[in-house]
């Protein structure tokens, strides 16, 4: 996480060659590995997920403090600073192209494929089925299950997020005016927020499961309605972790106020996974 120091370093910092890409592709090849064992049932698949998330995490330890260290001695300037910028921006970009798919996904399989299979034609071979949404697949091979309504942990959720963004613009705005101990206190409060949605969440989905009847093997409903809310709850982690790492840098005396990308760039991520659970709401608990 970069915190750059203005005309510091004279020329384009190039830094040594870095194991950390080379872990952090191991790591999403144990969890994409245990995730695909686990969602078909195989209870061997969370020894592979666990080790993928313990190794995920440690790359972003180690890669964090490296970036760290060389910002606070002073090897980054304005160009690197426009680098960082430029490339939070396009992993950013690719986070909305990601879930753009899972959103495409659902609005194909409720608008195009349903009224499809419920048409005329498609009456013959599935007389039972009805395009109504949620649905229970053709000739009823999903067991009955109920859909989640925005009452009310959804909308706790959409409030404790919306807080939260609220109170990281009141930290990002303290730390510009040089007021860190205020900075450090709302942050601090933001990262308390997400972590209280992921719990929430987490009481959500115990919820969906014990009560309502509704999983992953769901039909369509189920499967990306699961993707959805689940790639977002990890996004909230990764974000809360980010806040978390600026958050001890802050109590270190790192940042300056006119210099301070890590703390926006986990600022911008922060307020993107915002906006996407708004997206997230409307669609699939209202809609």
């Amino acid at each position: 996480m970069a915190n750059t120091h203005g005309a510091t370093a004279p020329d384009y910092y190039i830094p040594a060659p870095s194991r950390w890409p080379m872990v952090g592709m191991i790591a999403m090849a144990f969890v994409g590995m245990g995730a695909g064992l686990v969602v078909n049932r195989n209870t061997t698949g969370f020894i592979p997920l666990a080790i993928g998330l313990a190794t995920l995490f440690y790359m972003m330890y180690g890669w964090f403090s490296t970036v760290s260290s060389e910002s606070e001695h002073g090897s980054y300037n304005r160009r690197v600073d426009a680098s960082f910028r430029w490339g939070m921006g396009w992993f950013i970009f690719s986070e909305v192209m990601f879930f753009a798919s899972f959103f495409g996904a659902l609005f194909y399989a409720r608008l195009i494929t349903a009224p499809m299979l419920g048409d005329f034609d498609h009456k013959l071979l599935w007389p039972d089925f009805s395009p109504a949404w949620p649905h229970n697949g053709p000739a009823g091979i999903v067991d009955a299950f109920s859909k989640i309504g925005p009452f009310w942990l959804p909308t706790i959720n959409t409030a404790l997020l919306l807080t939260s963004g609220v109170t990281l613009t009141v930290s990002h705005h303290a730390l510009r005016a040089n007021h860190r101990q205020s900075a450090i206190v709302w942050l601090a409060l933001t990262i308390v927020l997400g972590f209280t949605f992921l719990g929430v969440q987490i009481s959500e989905y115990s919820h969906a499961y014990s009560e309502l009847n509704l999983r992953l093997s769901s039909g369509i409903f189920g499967s990306t309605f699961f993707m959805l809310t689940g790639f977002h709850g990890f996004h909230v982690l990764v974000g809360a972790l980010m806040l978390s790492v600026v958050l001890l840098r802050l109590t270190k005396g790192h940042f300056k106020p006119d210099h301070h990308f890590a703390f926006e760039g986990a600022a911008w991520y922060w307020h993107f996974v915002d906006v996407v659970w708004i997206g997230l709401y409307v669609v699939v608990y209202w809609l």
